[in-house]
């Protein structure tokens, strides 16, 4: 392990936030900066819900990713007394001859040792006959799996790293020079500089735009539009008491989240949106994304049909172009690390991916060659 006194980390999201924590733990002081604070409403990491699943298809290492993820999440409810992770279920809506994302999933979730089971058409109708099937010929269902309380998790991550003794700053980062390395420290907005022995960028959308030649557009924030709907006056049948989270790869791949107390029926299409500035981008629901969001859902869930738009929120994704992550050292400054690209499915992972991430700050190792930058060389054949 190299010997280092300080890291510091920008970015106080589901990649920074854990990242720093686990980081402290290993017993090196740890400074965590943010322009807005955690889980604020510019962040891929803020808004209220994110699913947890571990089907992610074949060949791919994001299943055990979540398994360890998923024990992070428990271990720290019950350290830090809060609820984060709602045990729904997740129901994947399959169709024969369009299901090879599906059936794919079985294997890795089997050896991460993550509950799953097939369901057929019979079994989904007995137990959510208030889902129309029609398109649909089983199920992949993950009893364990659910959603988590995103904004509400990455505040609770970064008061317990500072509960720990770490430092946290509401102070943003200039980003001039910062290709060149930070031989002199950073720069923060207010004059000052901060200097340490490695520097840990998990800075979301915005990472582009603080790197534009070594990321560039290789990470690129898009909109996505999230909808919620009313369900009917003491309608239980669409809230997570008797519904769980579902996707439907059908073409389009849309989700939700089934309704609890006073949070609403969500609904979102996975179809990257244009791009989007997560600064200055003003954060108003596409009209037609509304309609198509409601026409599905009076198509897939009738009981909800006439059901009121509560609200409509634009988050972002910050998508990279084969949707696997960034972790890699910056190639003119080997004390950067770079860490983003959650590219609408990393959240759930942050436990787990701070953890890597702090492991092989720490040891100066190399990560999975998926996540790491010369992965984008090789695509372009050089």
């Amino acid at each position: 392990m190299v010997r280092m006194r300080k890291v510091v980390v920008i970015g106080a999201g589901a990649f920074g936030g854990w990242t720093a924590l686990h980081l402290l733990r290993a017993g090196v002081k740890v400074t965590l900066l943010d322009s807005w604070g955690p889980g604020n409403p510019r962040a891929s990491s803020g808004g209220e819900t994110r699913i947890i699943r571990g089907a992610y298809g074949p060949d791919q290492p994001y299943t055990e990713m979540t398994a360890r993820a998923m024990k992070h999440w428990r271990s720290h409810e019950k350290q830090w007394k809060r609820k984060f992770f709602h045990s729904t279920g997740v129901l994947f809506m399959a169709a024969n001859g369009d299901d090879a994302w599906e059936s794919g999933s079985r294997e890795a979730l089997e050896q991460a040792g993550i509950a799953h089971k097939a369901l057929s058409l019979g079994e989904m109708k007995k137990q959510w006959p208030q889902i129309n099937y029609e398109g649909i010929d089983w199920g992949l269902f993950e009893p364990d799996s659910g959603y988590l309380t995103a904004r509400a998790a990455c505040q609770a991550v970064v008061e317990g790293f500072v509960g720990e003794g770490g430092q946290y700053m509401r102070a943003p980062v200039r980003g001039e020079g910062l290709e060149f390395g930070a031989r002199k420290g950073i720069a923060l907005m207010d004059g000052s500089r901060v200097e340490a022995d490695r520097y840990v960028f998990a800075c979301g959308p915005w990472m582009g735009q603080l790197f534009p030649q070594t990321l560039g557009d290789k990470i690129r924030a898009t909109q996505q539009d999230v909808f919620f709907f009313g369900v009917p006056a003491g309608d239980t049948r669409f809230d997570e008491t008797q519904l769980p989270v579902w996707a439907d790869h059908r073409g389009r791949f849309l989700y939700g989240i089934p309704g609890h107390g006073a949070r609403a029926f969500k609904i979102a299409d996975d179809t990257r949106g244009p791009k989007f500035d997560p600064t200055s981008g003003e954060r108003v629901a596409s009209p037609e994304r509304a309609r198509l969001a409601q026409e599905y859902m009076e198509f897939r869930f009738p009981g909800m049909r006439g059901a009121p738009l509560i609200k409509g929120r634009v988050c972002q994704y910050e998508q990279t172009e084969d949707s696997h992550f960034v972790v890699d050292r910056h190639p003119a400054d080997e004390r950067i690390w770079l860490v983003g690209g959650g590219s609408g499915h990393g959240f759930k992972h942050g436990p787990a991916l701070g953890e890597m991430v702090a492991r092989l700050v720490l040891k100066d190792a190399e990560a999975e060659p998926c996540w790491t930058l010369a992965r984008f060389s090789r695509k372009l054949g050089a």
